[in-house]
């Protein structure tokens, strides 16, 4: 591929995990990327790492539920490049009790399901919201929204489908919101250069995913990454993983 040198990406939540799997395969294209981390010290020692790699990479405090922070990063990235050329909603939480496979939906606290529509969904249309019109500016926009396919309403309601059982009700519900999302923000920016997709990267060995998980993290960066840069006539308002769509 091509030399993306000069383009700018934010990536929230990219001190570890896919987050910072994806800075990784950016910054060997050429992209800057700023990398958003709740933990200072956790942020500048992953961008330090990826610098001795030589990328270009720029650690910057920041929580997606803190919405000074969105203020700040919009001041930041004006102020330096005047433009934001990819966002990369990749910070989120799942709190649900899964571990066992039970379907817990009817107990399923209140206090559970606004914390992870907070993280997954509303601050994320916020933080999208205040930075489109720095998007707006760049001559080739991408903002990918780091789903999973436990938000496809059609696999969960198929029970030959491979996530039919596995009915985490809080994260599943905020991720089908994302790609509502996804689809409604593409539609209205259909006539101009952006491009707005929901990326499964797949079970991969995080935190999050747990070591039982089948992919490795170097592989859970490649959705992101193609969505992050995709040509003039890729394809917008799609959900997908490694090149294959997923159903909604």
């Amino acid at each position: 591929m091509a030399s993306e040198k000069g383009k700018i990406a934010f990536i929230t939540g990219a001190n570890r995990g896919l987050g910072y799997e994806t800075a990784r395969e950016l910054g060997e294209k050429g992209v800057t990327v700023v990398l958003g981390s709740r933990d200072k010290a956790l942020g500048e020692q992953a961008a330090e790492k990826l610098k001795s790699k030589g990328l270009h990479a720029i650690a910057f405090q920041f929580d997606v539920n803190n919405l000074t922070d969105h203020k700040k990063i919009y001041d930041y990235l004006e102020k330096n490049y005047g433009r934001l050329d990819i966002l990369i909603n990749n910070a989120g939480v799942m709190l649900d009790n899964a571990t066992d496979g039970k379907n817990r939906t009817s107990v399923t606290s209140q206090d559970i399901l606004r914390k992870t529509f907070d993280a997954n969904f509303f601050n994320l249309i916020a933080l999208t919201q205040t930075l489109l019109p720095l998007i707006k500016k760049s001559p080739s926009g991408r903002i990918v929204n780091l789903s999973s396919i436990l938000g496809s309403s059609t696999l969960h309601a198929n029970p030959s489908s491979p996530i039919y059982d596995l009915k985490a009700f809080a994260y599943n519900a905020s991720k089908t919101a994302l790609n509502a999302f996804t689809i409604h923000l593409a539609h209205e920016l259909k006539d101009t250069s952006i491009k707005v997709n929901s990326a499964h990267p797949g079970w991969v060995k995080t935190d999050m995913g747990g070591p039982s998980a089948p992919m490795e993290v170097e592989e859970g960066g490649k959705t992101s990454t193609e969505l992050a840069l995709l040509p003039d006539n890729g394809p917008s308002g799609g959900f997908f993983h490694l090149g294959e769509k997923l159903p909604w």
